[in-house]
């Protein structure tokens, strides 16, 4: 019989266009600022979540967004702050991804996703995949935000994968940790980031396109 495959994914970055996310959605209460505000968001999200891991990520959303317009001196209307938790669901698909999922599908492999989001807002956005995922792991499930160990971790315990790969595009909260627990892994370096330690991710590609490939060789090696 066919071992247990399975294929884990980072959701926002990786599935989900999240910089247009955040970006877009500053732009509706700060004209002309959508571009300073992400970069700000950027700088602040992962201290944040480190600082309250149990925090709920529509939370995080706004507590971030509330420190990277202070930080470049835009006004944020208290009423505001809920503006990128009321758009997530909306933030767009990266255009390959139906088709990527859908030949890792055909392919015998189940699908997962392990994400910095909450149950009700993950919820949303899996209306707007374009493929169904056998599993998802939460922050609210996990106890935790990436780059602790707790979503893999609890996927482990309660899928028991025989062959596993993550996949993902944040270097940070999703490279590092699969390479401390002996995760095979490949990076979705969608912007050319230049990694801290090359050895880190020996798989790595551009985008989603050709990632079945990929994963078979990441799986096998």
């Amino acid at each position: 019989m066919r071992a247990m495959r399975w294929v884990t994914f980072d959701c926002f970055g990786t599935l989900i266009d999240w910089r247009h996310g955040i970006r877009t959605s500053a732009e509706l209460i700060a004209p002309g600022q959508g571009e300073r505000l992400l970069e700000a968001y950027n700088r602040h999200e992962h201290l944040v979540q480190a600082e309250s891991p149990a925090m709920r990520y529509r939370d995080v959303l706004a507590e971030t967004l509330r420190r990277a317009c202070e930080e470049e001196k835009v006004e944020l209307r208290a009423d505001d702050a809920a503006v990128l938790a009321e758009t997530l669901p909306y933030w767009p698909v990266f255009p390959e991804v139906g088709a990527e999922l859908s030949a890792l599908r055909a392919a015998g492999w189940r699908l997962a996703l392990l994400t910095n989001c909450d149950l009700d807002l993950i919820a949303g956005t899996r209306r707007r995949l374009p493929v169904p995922f056998d599993a998802v792991v939460t922050a609210e499930d996990a106890g935790a935000y990436k780059p602790a160990h707790a979503h893999f971790e609890l996927f482990r315990s309660s899928y028991e994968p025989e062959v596993w790969v993550h996949a993902a595009q944040s270097y940070f909260h999703d490279m590092e940790p699969a390479q401390r627990l002996g995760v095979p892994h490949v990076w979705i370096n969608r912007h050319d980031q230049r990694p801290a330690d090359a050895s880190i991710v020996p798989h790595t590609q551009p985008d989603l396109r050709g990632l079945l490939a990929t994963v078979e060789t990441a799986a096998s090696g």
